[in-house]
């Protein structure tokens, strides 16, 4: 394969991956959404996912962009390396949270289905990310990843963080600074009228987050837990 080819590859497999992504974390996956996550303009997004729908990787629909089976299972096998090599450079190299993503994307085209399986092997069969996100499984299959936002919490209602976005180091460092990361409980305080921000404690610290950022940490409510703010 020449060197064109694979970038064509790598470049492909990145555009299925960031479908993927917006699918589990942000729906619908639009173009707008894609060219973001990309670090492009919407034009080049749109050419290139018309380029991807004409090969059967992909389809459009007033919703936005889905994969179809063939799109998916070259996806699920990009998004599984990716975040094996994640837990990878977190759990084995010490690496700091925001900057794993963009490390584990060099490694995800490379990695050989054996030494994908040895590296599960070694890291004792992770489920999830460092940033919470499932990894999928060898037979393809994915778990799901929950609604809830913090923003969705009411006002005394307490919760626990499952995942974060990977894919943008400074809000994954922003979000750090907060707390909110994977298996941290927090409880909302108050929600702050007129689209004001949300005021939380996490780990034992209250702090205030725009309601944007809210919307992107994914947290499983404690039904029935709910405590009265202080």
């Amino acid at each position: 394969m020449s060197t064109h080819d694979i970038a064509k590859t790598e470049r492909t497999e990145m555009y299925l991956k960031a479908v993927f992504a917006l699918q589990h974390t942000a729906p619908p996956a639009t173009v707008s959404k894609v060219a973001e996550f990309m670090g492009v303009s919407v034009p080049s997004a749109s050419e290139m996912l018309k380029r991807l729908e004409q090969q059967g990787y992909v389809r459009s629909s007033e919703d936005g962009v889905g994969l179809t089976a063939a799109g998916r299972e070259v996806a699920v096998r990009v998004v599984r390396r990716l975040r094996l090599a994640e837990r990878l450079l977190t759990d084995v190299l010490g690496l700091d949270l925001e900057r794993v993503y963009e490390e584990a994307c060099k490694l995800e085209h490379v990695i050989s289905p054996e030494v994908e399986a040895r590296l599960e092997h070694v890291l004792g069969s992770p489920t999830r990310c460092p940033h919470g996100l499932p990894i999928p499984r060898p037979d393809g299959s994915v778990e799901a990843v929950p609604a809830t936002t913090l923003l969705d919490l009411r006002e005394g209602q307490s919760g626990v963080v499952w995942a974060i976005p990977e894919e943008d180091p400074e809000l994954v460092a922003y979000l750090r600074s907060l707390h909110l990361v994977p298996d941290a409980r927090v409880r909302v305080v108050e929600v702050a009228p007129f689209n004001g921000p949300v005021f939380f404690e996490a780990e034992g610290f209250r702090h205030a987050i725009g309601r944007e950022a809210a919307g992107r940490v994914r947290v499983h409510p404690e039904k029935g837990l709910s405590e009265s703010s202080n």
